[in-house]
């Protein structure tokens, strides 16, 4: 499956298509941090035929493509859109960059290799003061040179958040179908409120997920590595109690997602502040997929760190059921 729509359908492709459990994916590394192709070709499988998954999320600040050639960016784009085919899954790539033509060529690849969807951060701006009018012509700037349906990103990381009434007018032009939406609560459930089939809003805190469905009628999840940290094949909690959720079963839906608790604890506890690319990837080769180490400038755990993170592991109730792709 991949997008085949032109601009002015991709609100309406966006909501009949940009929906359910969307995962954030890591990149699997070797040891010598070249590109680990055929295990993240593994996990992607994994997670769309074992986990539930619906879509992925390619070469994000969780795939550390702030490490990566532009190359390495295009090779996962084409390897997330190839397995998501395979599979009847979706696939959004993140074209996020600095410059501008990075953005556009990134763009480009995506629409050529099937992806269905773009992801574009606001840009750094913290040096403004005044910066809506940029921004709207940041994104119809970008709008007008691809056909793909674009999610914006709104997060502190840039220097700013972006308000509703500016998301609002971004998502008058036609291409903008969606944002995720790293913001305190009140401000994306006003976005939402307000939104109605302009722009789908979603936020990455699985801690939230269940009550931003039940509450604000979401059925995005978009997204972060939760769906691939949370679950095995044989234990698809997140899984189950989104769906128990989208069928109204409120009840049932907060008990399974009251008891992952301890899976969320044992994660938290053991993640460094100053690590959580290296502790999500040690994560998941606990789970038995493809993990690796990061690249700088992100740092490795210590065999101290690792050993917290494997005996939590051992306690919170989830199992592996494979072993990782080499």
């Amino acid at each position: 499956m991949s997008g085949t729509y032109d601009r002015a359908e991709a609100k309406e492709f966006a909501r009949a298509h940009l929906r359910g459990i969307w995962c954030a994916a890591p990149t699997p590394f070797r040891a010598d941090l070249s590109l680990n192709e055929s295990g993240f070709r593994a996990n992607l499988r994994y997670w769309f035929t074992e986990l539930g998954v619906d879509g992925v999320f390619v070469a994000g600040k969780q795939g550390e493509f702030f490490s990566m050639s532009v190359e390495e960016r295009k090779r996962c784009f084409s390897i997330a859109a190839e397995v998501a085919r395979e599979t009847g899954k979706r696939s959004i790539m993140s074209c996020s960059d600095g410059n501008l033509d990075t953005v556009l060529e990134l763009a480009a690849h995506a629409e050529a290799c099937g992806a269905d969807f773009i992801v574009v951060h606001a840009p750094v701006l913290h040096f403004l003061h005044d910066r809506d009018e940029t921004l709207v012509e940041y994104y119809r700037y970008i709008s007008e040179r691809t056909r793909l349906g674009i999610a914006m990103w709104s997060h502190p990381d840039s220097g700013y958040l972006m308000s509703p009434d500016l998301c609002l007018r971004i998502a008058e032009i036609p291409s903008i179908v969606a944002i995720k939406y790293s913001v305190p609560r009140e401000m994306y459930s006003e976005l939402s409120r307000r939104a109605g089939d302009a722009l789908l809003v979603s936020t990455a805190s699985e801690d939230e997920w269940l009550d931003n469905i039940l509450e604000l009628g979401w059925r995005l999840y978009l997204c972060s590595s939760p769906p691939a940290m949370l679950q095995t094949a044989g234990d698809t909690r997140m899984r189950e109690y989104t769906d128990l959720a989208f069928a109204g079963r409120a009840e049932e839906a907060r008990r399974v997602f009251d008891s992952l608790a301890p899976v969320r604890q044992a994660i938290r506890s053991t993640k460094p502040g100053g690590k959580p690319p290296a502790h999500t990837k040690y994560w998941m080769e606990l789970l038995g997929q493809a993990g690796g180490p990061v690249r700088r400038p992100m740092l490795q755990l210590t065999e101290a760190e690792r050993a917290a993170t494997r005996a939590a592991f051992e306690g919170c109730g989830l199992r592996p059921i494979r072993q990782a792709a080499e």
